[in-house]
């Protein structure tokens, strides 16, 4: 792969969590677009690989970077070298992330840092970072990835969902901050994916898909960048999904803890 500076007409993409699911589909479609790519992920064996199939399938530059992001000064070091490196990037895709199901107090103190630091610290500084040279710039696209969780706060996923409802109320702000300066903020707010986040077979994961529970990766990636470059603030991909989540609003609390009581399915981890 080119590591070279690059000449200044170049167009210059991030995605992080690239290596696999969401991202990687990111990344691809970005690539069919024309794009130049800076793809990360903390993954460095699959990485490396992803950057070489990309580059090969669809000609377009491509580096492929091993950074874990939930380190303190990961999004400044990202930024510095994209600078250093001359690589303006016009498209910040902030898809790094992580899930478990748990009660906060059961819970392993580091799978919380983690959870935090990828979803509210990272976004957060890449957001200041690559958003204020876009700003500088005059244009670009920033996409976040928040989830319906945001409008749940459920047993099992408080963090994720408190998490998730921080990255969709900082990007609508974040989003009115930068607007006049030509930079777009969308987030992008999905129910299940078909990824390996929820650790499903294939078999529960192609169940899922026909049921229109889950929606694949490619379908979530097309539908969200088309959001991004029309300039949306807000998608929530599927028609279900907005259904959904005012019916589980309306879940007394009461109700959500008997569900938890009796269910082998809140059990999960004990």
């Amino acid at each position: 792969m080119n590591h070279n500076v690059t000449p200044p007409s170049q167009v210059w993409a991030l995605v992080t969590g690239a290596s696999s699911g969401i991202g990687l589909q990111y990344a691809r479609q970005l690539a069919g677009r024309g794009y130049a790519l800076v793809i990360v992920s903390n993954e460095a064996e699959r990485i490396a690989e992803v950057g070489e199939e990309l580059q090969k399938e669809y000609g377009t530059k491509v580096i492929a970077l091993y950074r874990d992001l939930s380190l303190p000064d990961a999004a400044r070091e990202l930024f510095t070298y994209c600078e250093e490196n001359s690589l303006p990037i016009e498209v910040l895709i902030n898809n790094a992330g992580v899930f478990f199901f748990n009660d906060v107090v059961r819970v392993e103190t580091r799978r919380i840092e983690l959870m935090l630091d990828l979803h509210v610290r990272t976004v957060t500084l890449m957001c200041h970072y690559f958003g204020g040279a876009m700003k500088k710039r005059g244009k670009g696209y920033i996409l976040n990835m928040s989830s319906m969780s945001a409008w749940m706060p459920f047993p099992g996923i408080a963090i994720y969902a408190a998490s998730k409802n921080y990255l969709h109320q900082f990007s609508v702000a974040l989003r009115n901050e930068l607007f006049d300066s030509g930079v777009s903020v969308t987030v992008v707010c999905p129910g299940a994916v078909a990824t390996d986040l929820y650790n499903l077979s294939d078999r529960y994961k192609r169940l899922a898909i026909r049921l229109g529970i889950m929606m694949r990766p490619e379908t979530l990636a097309r539908k969200a960048l088309k959001a991004m470059f029309s300039r949306r603030k807000r998608i929530i991909p599927g028609a279900l999904n907005h259904l959904f989540i005012p019916l589980m609003q309306l879940l007394p609390s009461s109700l959500v803890r008997l569900i938890k009581r009796k269910s082998k399915f809140y059990r999960y981890g004990e």
